[in-house]
């Protein structure tokens, strides 16, 4: 039988067999249309009723000089800029990991070549009258930064060794290496205190407080079954939708959940139906959930499922190898979403875990 370490390699490499029943919360079917844009060109329409959005694959276009490298995150500043990060690979190290685009997904800027082979979470905050870049990865880097827009560090850590659940020397060692006494940050979720969490996802397990100066404060969590504790705690997010209440929001990605929780980690409830479920945003009432097994999901104010975008579940989960073979993918359809966040205006950013990275626009219609 395999080790715990041995399995969770393995299931990062071969995810897509299906793990566990992946049941689906009954919503209007998708359809796909077709609109004509300015010129008259015919665009790909998905959705139905108040949730129909434009599709434009590949819509973030890259210089010649650099390549996706599997992309991972996105998140949307003030001024409608897109950042993208994507994991890249570690032996180039004169390749940025985070990259900028305008509104018409035209290459703006790039930096932050010390993430690659790591490159992983990623949000814009608003702190004051400034932006800043939150940026966390994964694998040999073993770290979380805070850096302007344009890449400048305003500092950089590495794993809260007060926490006591970490091998010693794993906060100074840049090695990859894989357990729960590891530290592979994923995902951050901001508190209106001025500090933030960040989710463990493919280390400990458990999700870390920390304070406006990123200092730790406590943690929460760790290994297990639900109801508070987690298989694979990936993504993360304050919901406040509900009259301004603070709830956190954690997706429990091998569980196929989202887990809600206080501030302080005490287990309200979990949403299941997910399929491997990996990030989270808001915008106005709704609530946007990526879920690797191939389709986006919303979710109004009282967490009812309203709209199921470009599901390709069935197909993804059932053939091998489909992220590595874009021949294989369909128009409208995704297969793996890893990230997706909303602009001011509605619209929906998707980047996806497939081999040659891509990024997706979705242009809210209704």
């Amino acid at each position: 039988m395999e080790n715990q370490v041995d399995s969770e390699k393995k299931s990062r490499r071969d995810f897509i067999k299906v793990i566990g029943a992946t049941a689906l919360t009954p919503v209007v079917a998708p359809t796909i249309l077709h609109a004509a844009d300015k010129t008259g060109k015919s665009n790909l329409v998905i959705g139905t009723g108040k949730y129909r959005y434009e599709v434009f694959h590949d819509w973030a276009q890259l210089p010649s000089k650099f390549t996706w490298q599997t992309t991972h995150n996105v998140a949307v500043d003030a001024e409608g800029l897109l950042y993208v990060i994507h994991e890249g690979k570690a032996d180039l190290t004169d390749h940025p990991s985070i990259f900028v685009f305008d509104q018409e997904g035209k290459y703006v800027r790039s930096f932050g070549n010390q993430f690659q082979g790591g490159g992983h979470g990623l949000e814009v905050r608003t702190e004051g009258e400034d932006q800043f870049l939150y940026v966390c990865a994964y694998q040999q880097v073993k770290a979380f930064a805070k850096l302007t827009l344009t890449g400048e560090v305003i500092w950089e850590k590495y794993a809260p060794m007060d926490s006591g659940v970490y091998q010693k020397g794993e906060d100074t060692i840049r090695v990859k290496r894989w357990g729960r006494d590891a530290f592979m940050p994923t995902n951050f979720a901001f508190l209106n205190d001025g500090g933030f969490l960040l989710a463990d996802g493919y280390g400990s397990f458990y999700i870390h407080r920390y304070d406006k100066d990123g200092n730790w404060v406590s943690k929460f969590g760790g290994p297990g079954e639900g109801k508070g504790k987690f298989n694979t705690p990936h993504g993360i997010w304050i919901d406040q939708r509900s009259e301004g209440q603070e709830q956190v929001v954690v997706c429990d990605r091998a569980h196929h959940t989202l887990q809600y929780l206080t501030l302080d980690g005490e287990y309200i409830e979990t949403l299941s139906g997910y399929g491997l479920p990996a990030n989270i945003d808001t915008w106005k009432n709704l609530m946007l959930v990526p879920e690797l097994h191939a389709r986006l999901s919303i979710l109004d104010g009282e967490k009812n499922i309203v709209a199921r975008l470009g599901d390709d579940v069935e197909r993804v989960t059932g053939e091998k190898d489909v992220r590595n073979d874009h021949n294989r993918w369909i128009a409208g359809k995704f297969v793996h979403p890893h990230d997706a966040c909303f602009d001011t205006e509605g619209n929906i950013y998707v980047a996806e875990w497939v081999a040659t990275g891509r990024i997706t626009k979705l242009r809210r219609l209704s």
